[in-house]
């Protein structure tokens, strides 16, 4: 995972390089590459309390969430359960990591767990209402519908988290190509945008990207292909046009992931200009008052930046929309901070309330903002920082056989794992505490100081 402030929230390619996994690796190596995964997780986990059900503090604003794949398969509803739960009450459960998601009450132990009840907190109501689920939590993802990580997918790419429906998408089925030049904090899917069309108003603050065109494909969606509408876009006759808008809004928190496709749409006040992303649109002759009721519920592109309107009574989306729209079918990307552009106007906040974004508001709800809290006040010194403090301390001699023990170690767990990549066995906990009873009995024979242990 990168971190959100950087290059948004991202999951990278899964699959392992195999001449990479072939070379050898220092101690140093292994040093710096664990110090990078205690920093995220710090990030992740740092804010979620691993000992105590979060059941009890209700629907909180951002958690660390799992699924598990044990307890609640593909043919039951779907449920999440929280960080401490994950430890104590499904233990060598097939377990699905969500991330992060917002407003979410801790589901282990109520109905949706019939065999399995919560041992940190049995008393629970039977069911969560509030609790939005979507297809995350049966392990799958992205409109191709597919698992992370997929070993039917050879293609390397990362996964980014839309910030609205809170899904994962594939780089390459966002319609456009996420920016590497310039960093973005946050990302939201074209199903979204289409749903919550005023965003496209906002578009002026957000990143550059590269549209890529789509094409019809029949048939089922695959992870090579997305069954998409055709590309395109037509004008839209006035803002109370509200059902070509709303076509296809379904919410984003179904079960099964749907094609961000739709109806597009394009205004310009003057001719002939390049809209969003590169992508030229025609001009469109507004009709008389087209423009009034759109501020709230059209989508543009064209404008002037400046922060959001602090009157009550001036919409800054209502400006924006004046000056033009343009909508696309594709996904946008945001620089950090994008959210203070947000008109605060009473019209506008009651548009939030309608379309169930009031979060976008908050600049805390951000999951930057969730990182940073989690990051603070986490002990200072990484397990790397530690063991190198501890590695100066020791005299030449000893460091030398400390270093012979690690390349030994190494060596001999290489060729305890290839006996089960061989076999095709899956390498579980046990395995790996049982290999290193045995290096421990074999220094021992040999009377050795250096000590194995498993963290």
């Amino acid at each position: 995972m990168a971190e959100a402030g950087s290059s948004g929230t991202k999951r990278p390619f899964s699959q392992v390089d195999q001449d990479e996994e072939q070379e050898g690796v220092s101690m140093l190596d292994v040093l710096e590459e664990d110090e990078e995964l205690e920093e995220a997780a710090s990030a992740v986990l740092g804010g979620s309390d691993d000992q105590h059900c979060t059941y009890i503090q209700g629907y909180l604003s951002r958690q660390a969430l799992y699924a598990c794949g044990t307890c609640t398969p593909e043919v039951m509803d779907p449920a999440g359960i929280c960080l401490a739960c994950s430890y104590e009450c499904h233990e060598g459960h097939e377990l699905y990591e969500l991330y992060t998601k917002r407003n979410f009450k801790c589901d282990c132990g109520n109905s949706k767990f019939p065999e399995n009840k919560c041992k940190l907190d049995p008393s629970k109501a039977p069911v969560n209402t509030d609790n939005k689920y979507n297809h995350n939590f049966h392990g799958l993802y992205c409109i191709c519908d597919r698992p992370y990580p997929d070993p039917d997918d050879e293609i390397e790419d990362e996964m980014i988290q839309c910030v609205v429906c809170e899904d994962w998408y594939h780089g390459r089925h966002l319609s456009c190509s996420p920016p590497t030049s310039v960093s973005y904090q946050e990302m939201i899917c074209g199903a979204c945008m289409k749903r919550c069309s005023f965003l496209w108003a906002y578009t002026v603050h957000s990143i550059e990207t590269t549209v890529v065109k789509k094409e019809e494909t029949p048939g089922a969606v695959d992870v090579e292909s997305v069954s998409t509408s055709p590309s395109g876009s037509k004008a839209l006759q006035g803002a109370g046009d509200t059902a070509a808008q709303e076509v296809g809004s379904k919410t984003a928190t179904a079960v099964t992931a749907n094609s961000p496709d739709g109806v597009t749409a394009s205004h310009e006040s003057a001719d002939d200009k390049e809209g969003l992303n590169g992508v030229k649109l025609p001009a469109v002759k507004k009709e008389e008052g087209a423009a009034t009721d759109a501020a709230c519920e059209g989508s543009s592109t064209s404008g002037t930046s400046g922060s959001a309107a602090d009157s009550k009574t001036e919409c800054a989306l209502q400006d924006l929309q004046d000056r033009g729209v343009t909508v696309g079918d594709h996904a946008v990307f945001w620089p950090q901070g994008w959210r203070a552009k947000l008109c605060t106007c009473d019209k506008c906040k009651a548009l939030y309330e309608e379309k169930g974004v009031t979060f976008l508001q908050n600049e805390g709800d951000t999951v930057l903002a969730y990182e940073q809290r989690g990051q603070t006040g986490q002990p200072q010194g990484s397990t790397y920082e530690k063991g190198m403090e501890e590695f100066s301390k020791i005299n030449r001699i000893q460091q030398v056989e400390v270093l012979h023990g690690y390349n030994d170690m190494k060596d001999n767990l290489r060729d305890y794992l290839k006996t089960f990549a061989e076999q095709g066995k899956v390498v579980t906990e046990s395995d790996i505490r049982e290999f290193f009873m045995r290096m421990q009995d074999r220094r021992r024979q040999q009377g050795a100081g250096v000590q194995f242990n498993c963290r």
